[in-house]
């Protein structure tokens, strides 16, 4: 019996509504682990993740039967839901619309992985509209910046 054999690794980034800074460290590890739930349950595997106060990156191993737009909506609204729930901020909390979407081969994880462990130091440095416009130049992705999130 044939079987299909699949290696996709996908960075996800997105940003919260407003690019609000409020993804506090005091539930930052609880969305963490909230989204991985997420995610193992589309089949898909977590290998790196961090919630930044505006935004979110996000290394999956992507199962061949999810979609990369299906992943990320179910994320979103899942993550949106239980934030709101469980009332960790003030007012209503939403991601934005939109988000990057970047693949890398299994011999890059370790770097991407650091990469997105490493964001708090990153961003002592580095804005985030910085670091998404140089993500979509690095890999040649035409846009509009009347497109991209709120900054």
């Amino acid at each position: 019996m044939a079987n299909s054999y699949t290696q996709i690794y996908i960075h996800l980034i997105f940003a919260v509504q407003s690019r609000a800074s409020i993804i506090k460290e005091s539930f930052r590890i609880d969305t963490e682990q909230y989204i991985s739930k997420i995610i193992t349950r589309r089949n898909s595997k977590t290998i790196s993740i961090y919630c930044n106060p505006d935004h979110i990156h996000i290394l999956v191993g992507l199962n061949p039967s999810n979609t990369v737009s299906d992943l990320v909506r179910d994320i979103k609204s899942g993550s949106s839901k239980w934030i709101n729930q469980e009332k960790l901020v003030v007012g209503r909390f939403a991601w934005q619309e939109g988000y990057g979407a970047f693949t890398y081969s299994k011999s890059q994880l370790d770097s991407v992985c650091k990469y997105i462990l490493n964001q708090p130091m990153h961003h002592r440095n580095v804005k985030f509209k910085d670091e998404y416009i140089s993500f979509l130049n690095k890999y040649n992705i035409d846009y509009d910046e009347k497109y991209l999130f709120d900054w």
